[in-house]
């Protein structure tokens, strides 16, 4: 069979003690944004929740900002907005330079993920991959960004990702996998090994907050999509909010660790505009639309109350 779609390239895999060397950058307000997936309404309201902050806010945009704008415009536009901030690979722009098609679309797809989504995952990155080759200027800013980053808010710190702990693409922050103990002692060793007290990822496409009491109390903040809905019946994105202060806007769910607020954020962007631009890319039949347009448009079979925060026991390491 056919690896492409679920092969996790030797290159992405960093260990989770790559982040205990990374230089720490300073944040009072960090919103970490992963999966943007090309939206540009989400951008425009993502800007708005930060104008809405009482002080700075740094914005780090943590893989697959793009994927659905295979378009010159709107590829040129996302990259353009998203590099003025701080941002990380996913494995979708950690594709677009690779010189072979063998781990096509780098999601590394668990097996309980049907082989139609892989071959048509696939299929929407190579017309991607050919937008960005028109694009070099831009192609060569990402080949420049890292796969990791490490933050302190107040006492908290945070290693930001795109997969897990240990690879760009990995799946071990999924919320199936946080509510298993088969992983306990890895996350435990985990946290250890990163000096940090907060993983916020993204890549599963399905957010999840875990608390885990590890060491007096970890924590892995996964927000899935910013931009597409993540819950049944809506139709807004979610970022991690991470501050000393309380978010001026209603979230989702949270917790505090070390005197910190962790959130989910609603990004509740232009629903209708972004339904056109997609369309525009992607019509019905495409493999976009038959993969993504029913969740654009209605949301997953996903729950608020599964992504939740709420704590878990745990080994310490």
């Amino acid at each position: 069979m056919n690896g492409a779609g679920r092969n996790c390239p030797i290159s992405y895999r960093y260990g989770a003690s790559a982040l205990a060397q990374t230089p720490e950058r300073h944040a009072d307000i960090l919103y970490v944004i992963g999966g943007l997936y090309g939206n540009r309404p989400a951008l425009d309201a993502i800007d708005l929740l930060a104008s809405a902050e009482s002080g700075p806010v740094t914005l780090c945009f943590n893989g697959d900002f793009n994927w659905f704008n295979v378009d010159d415009t709107g590829f040129k536009a996302i990259n353009e907005r998203v590099l003025r901030h701080d941002a990380l690979l996913g494995n979708v722009e950690a594709e677009l330079f690779a010189d072979s098609p063998e781990a096509g679309c780098g999601c590394a797809y668990p097996e309980t993920v049907d082989t139609g989504v892989v071959e048509r995952s696939n299929r929407i990155h190579a017309r991607l991959k050919q937008t960005a080759a028109r694009h070099p200027a831009l192609l060569a800013k990402l080949g420049e960004l890292p796969m990791f980053a490490r933050y302190r808010v107040g006492n908290l710190r945070v290693g930001v990702v795109h997969g897990d702990a240990d690879s760009l693409a990995g799946w071990r922050f999924d919320a199936a996998e946080l509510d298993t103990k088969r992983d306990d002692h890895w996350r435990s060793a985990a946290f250890a090994a990163a000096k940090v007290d907060v993983f916020a990822s993204s890549h599963t496409c399905l957010p999840a907050m875990r608390r885990f009491a590890y060491d007096g109390g970890k924590l892995v903040a996964n927000n899935g999509a910013a931009g597409m809905p993540n819950f049944s019946a809506t139709q807004f994105g979610v970022l991690t909010r991470i501050g000393l202060r309380p978010s001026p806007r209603q979230t989702l769910h949270g917790t505090r660790l070390k005197e910190t607020h962790i959130d989910a954020v609603p990004i509740h962007y232009a629903a209708q505009a972004w339904q056109d631009d997609f369309l525009a890319n992607w019509p019905p039949g495409s493999p976009a639309w038959q993969s993504y347009f029913r969740r654009i448009t209605n949301g997953p079979d996903y729950t608020i109350g599964k992504a939740a925060s709420h704590e878990l026991t745990g080994e310490t390491a």
